[in-house]
């Protein structure tokens, strides 16, 4: 062992699986507590206009609802975040840290989008009414 390392298992490997759990507890509280928009059964002669998605997709159906073309940049994205692992110019960190110095950029590019996704996952959820037209959620 080199000095002043720590080996990955089981310390690194605990925090994770523990990670794992809460997330995954959390994701099923979301899912009993809030419900899929969810209709009868579908009926060619009565069409709802427009209907939301499942949360987890609202946010593109909220930028969609601005502009057809916003469905570019989300196309983007997902390329983006697909060549993530290959974006970093730097070469592998030796020691693990938030928000690395050379991959700050790429860190924060991150996190920003999180951030949007979920603001506009929140607005499309709680603002919305009938006819997609925007209500308050008090």
């Amino acid at each position: 062992m080199k000095r002043g390392y720590v080996k990955s298992s089981p310390h690194f490997f605990r925090l994770i699986t523990i990670a794992l759990g809460l997330t995954a507890v959390a994701v099923m509280l979301l899912a009993a507590l809030v419900p899929a928009p969810l209709q009868e059964q579908g009926n060619l002669a009565r069409v709802p206009n427009p209907v939301k998605s499942a949360w987890f997709l609202l946010w593109i159906q909220e930028l969609v609802s601005y502009s057809k073309y916003l469905v570019y940049p989300v196309l983007a994205l997902a390329a983006c975040f697909i060549a993530l692992p290959w974006l970093s110019p730097a070469a592998p960190q030796q020691g693990a840290c938030w928000f690395p110095r050379a991959g700050r950029g790429v860190s924060c590019a991150a996190l920003v989008t999180c951030l949007l996704v979920l603001t506009l996952t929140l607005l499309a959820m709680f603002c919305r009414g009938a006819n997609w037209q925007f209500v308050s959620p008090f």
